[in-house]
């Protein structure tokens, strides 16, 4: 489960096995507080005299423990663009000028873009283990595997999928384990939550898992119809809706299996009764399976939203359907959203046609064939899929229906597409009200080229305090693999192994200081660095991290130095051997700017 840095790195002093070791020499800047090492130079006396605000002992580099109050970036709504032709292939090569974008309508102006390929992110991998006990050139350049770039979640309905649907979609999964590209990241859950496969690139657990799944509906009944037989959906209509059509329905189901078909007055008050309480009985316990698949779609969710790279759920059900007391679809939407989950849909039910008998194993207890009842399991089966269409068209994703190729439309379903385009802009005149914005994205000379994007975001219902939403910002980003290039950084990675157990990793991130845009008080330089860092085993899971602000207050003849030299931030993390992805992120308290890179190392055992 995602959490915030802070739940991560409980204390900001002490971050469990992370040091922070900063020192300050030609190339290297001081992040330690008092007392300064020997080879910090003393401030001029010239540039301590134009600083009568400034003690001449004020620490010119000091690290702060808790958040600064950061100046928080315009806020930035970032759409997800897929662009096909006709025939379905992905259309490349498109720029910034090809897009429009509407907000409610409003055309806005697109301030960020950038191109996605499925390629794996160059990461730097470890430049040489640290001179010392065991260390060696040959360790220096171990192998890095691919690094994990995509999580995807692979949620089976057992709860709604017959048993011929299961065998169907466990063959067509075979397939897509069997296509996985090495940066592939693939977990197996079901929304009865009684299995679940976290995240791993092993084709043959995967395929192991399948075996686990077979249907698994929640205990409503006692496996045989009740009288009156009243499915799901006509209950909603009767209780939520008083349609008179479906309560006369059931009224003559009832008189058929409880009176034997007597249509005598007095028996029509007692049968309306029956079909009322029988309505309520099944539409809450139908309300409370649906709630029960909702709340563990939520908890995918969540899992894959701390997953470190490009998200995407498929979501493999008949459907289901929802009902007045359950449309919290949109909250679903909204998760995914906000986490840049792209939830993919398929029906698991392939090309069907209506069952307007129900099911042939539970004949219903009525003599004579009701065919209102019929109608109302015609327009159930259609009702089901519109959950899946909307989760699909709500995140960007794509909706793979009335097709029994299900095992194309899931290794489509969970394989990148060839090229994502980005596109980002800051809502114009942004009403802090939660309410949901309608997005378009279309292409400038209109072209009939199919554009796959999300269709809105939520607005904010409160403005953030801008220390929090710095803090946010700067979570996103780790849990990213999107390298920017805001500020100019450079990250290199060194370990040291004490013995064949323990490794330490040592993280160096290069800082160009001609970059950074100072603001000048008092006769000092100064800006507030954040360097948070995270590290990631090799299928995408938390291992640890850090996080720390670097205050600097530079006299003048210090900033002159650090132009020519830059400075350097040392971080170290105690690990065992193993392959890691190191997440780097930098932000500007001053301009409110970022860098983030992505490394790699591998430390033999």
């Amino acid at each position: 489960m995602r959490r915030s840095l802070q739940t991560r790195f409980p204390q900001r002093t002490v971050f469990l096995s992370v040091v922070f070791a900063l020192s300050l020499f030609p190339g290297s800047l001081c992040a330690q507080t008092p007392p300064a090492p020997a080879d910090v130079p003393k401030p001029a006396a010239s540039a301590a005299a134009q600083t009568p605000a400034e003690p001449n002992n004020a620490a010119e580099v000091s690290t702060q423990e808790t958040s600064p109050t950061f100046r928080v970036r315009v806020n930035l709504v970032q759409v997800r663009v897929v662009v096909r032709d006709d025939q379905g292939k992905i259309v490349p090569n498109l720029k910034k000028e090809a897009f429009q974008l509407f907000d409610n309508r409003k055309p806005q102006a697109i301030s960020t873009f950038n191109v996605e390929t499925p390629e794996t992110p160059a990461a730097a991998p470890a430049d040489k283990a640290a001179p010392g006990e065991n260390s060696n050139e040959a360790a220096a350049q171990a192998s890095v595997t691919a690094i994990p770039q995509r999580f995807v979640s692979v949620v089976f309905d057992d709860t709604d999928m017959s048993m011929n649907d299961t065998v169907v979609v466990r063959a067509a999964a075979t397939r897509l384990f069997r296509s996985l590209a090495p940066s592939d990241r693939i977990g197996v859950y079901t929304t009865s939550g009684q299995f679940g496969q976290e995240f791993t690139a092993d084709r043959e657990l995967l395929e192991k898992s399948l075996l686990h799944i077979v249907p698994r509906p929640l205990a409503t009944g006692s496996g045989i119809h009740s009288c009156p037989d009243i499915i799901y959906y006509q209950a909603d209509r009767i209780v939520n809706f008083h349609d008179d059509v479906a309560l006369n329905a059931a009224v003559e189901d009832a008189i058929q299996c409880a009176f034997s078909g007597n249509q005598n007055a007095p028996e029509l008050p007692a049968a309306t009764l029956l079909a009322q309480s029988e309505a309520k009985r099944v539409l809450a316990g139908g309300d409370s399976q649906t709630d029960f698949i909702y709340r563990h779609l939520e908890d995918v969710i969540r899992g894959l939203s701390g997953m470190p790279g490009q998200r995407v759920m498929v979501f493999i059900s008949p459907g289901f359907v929802v009902t007045y007391n359950t449309q919290n679809g949109g909250d679903l939407i909204d998760r995914a959203n906000r986490a840049t989950i792209v939830i993919n849909t398929i029906d698991a039910r392939g090309l069907y046609t209506s069952d307007f008998m129900g099911d042939i194993s539970q004949p219903p207890l009525g003599t004579v064939f009701n065919g209102q009842v019929a109608v109302f399991r015609t327009q159930a089966q259609f009702a089901q899929g519109a959950i899946l269409g909307d989760l699909a068209a709500g995140t960007g994703g794509t909706y793979f229906h009335n097709r029994n190729d299900l095992d194309e439309g899931l290794v489509r379903a969970a394989a990148a597409p060839q090229i994502a385009y980005i596109i980002g802009f800051s809502p114009q005149n942004l009403k802090i009200d939660g309410r949901y914005h309608t997005l378009k994205v279309s292409l400038v000379n209109d072209r009939k080229f199919i554009v796959q994007a999300r269709h809105g975001y939520y607005a904010p219902r409160t403005i953030a305090d801008p220390a929090e939403a710095a803090n946010q910002e700067i979570e996103e980003a780790i849990f990213s693999q999107q390298e920017t290039f805001d500020l100019p950084v450079e990250l290199h990675t060194q370990f040291f192994k004490p013995d064949q157990t323990k490794a330490q990793l040592t993280v160096l991130t290069h800082v160009d200081v001609k970059g950074l845009h100072f603001r000048k008080a008092e006769g000092r330089s100064r800006d507030d660095l954040t360097f948070a860092t995270a590290i990631f085993d090799e299928n995408g899971n938390f291992v640890t991290g850090g996080e720390k602000v670097l205050k600097m207050r530079l006299l003048d003849p210090t900033l002159d130095r650090l132009n020519r030299s830059g400075f350097t931030v040392k971080s170290n993390f105690d690990l065992k051997p193993g392959t890691y992805l190191v997440r780097l992120v930098v932000r500007d308290g001053e301009n409110a700017q970022m860098a983030a890179r992505n490394g790699a190392v591998t430390i033999p055992n």
